[in-house]
């Protein structure tokens, strides 16, 4: 093996235990707190494009990047089948959207059909709190 490819291995397992390291540390979330959809309600029938409102009782919102005790910004998950993983950031991709600008809100435009939504509350550095604030999961259908 070359000691180019013998550092570039030894930078990647130090990255990887860096982030290992990094990804245990959970910002705590106080007790009774909760993240819940405003609208749509639970079994709501809406038009391609409607507006998703985002609740949160017992913390604030913060944009990401901001470390402020007992806040956190809004992730939505759109047709997930699990959470993601809660000790490490949670990654931007098509079913899970990051609101790390602090939004409480968002129009969405989603495919006919049935679809479910939920809600996460990540921190500052979109890790979701210990223990997890996680909205029910709700079923709505796309006309």
């Amino acid at each position: 093996m070359s000691n180019r490819l013998k550092s570039i291995s030894l930078l990647l397992v130090a990255f990887s235990a860096a982030v290992f390291a990094f990804a245990v540390e959970r910002q705590p979330s106080p007790d009774g707190a909760k993240v819940y959809i405003i609208s749509p309600a639970d079994g709501a029938v809406v038009s391609e494009t409607f507006t998703v409102r985002f609740g949160l009782k017992g913390m604030g919102v913060a944009p990401a990047g901001t470390n402020f005790p007992n806040t956190g910004h809004h992730h939505l998950l759109i047709d997930a089948e699990s959470l993601p993983p809660l000790d490490t950031p949670m990654p931007m991709t098509e079913s899970l959207k990051h609101f790390g600008g602090g939004q409480t809100e968002v129009e969405l435009t989603l495919p006919k059909g049935e679809h479910t939504l939920q809600l996460l509350l990540g921190d500052y550095l979109h890790i979701p709190h210990e223990p997890a604030v996680v909205s029910k999961k709700i079923t709505i259908t796309v006309e």
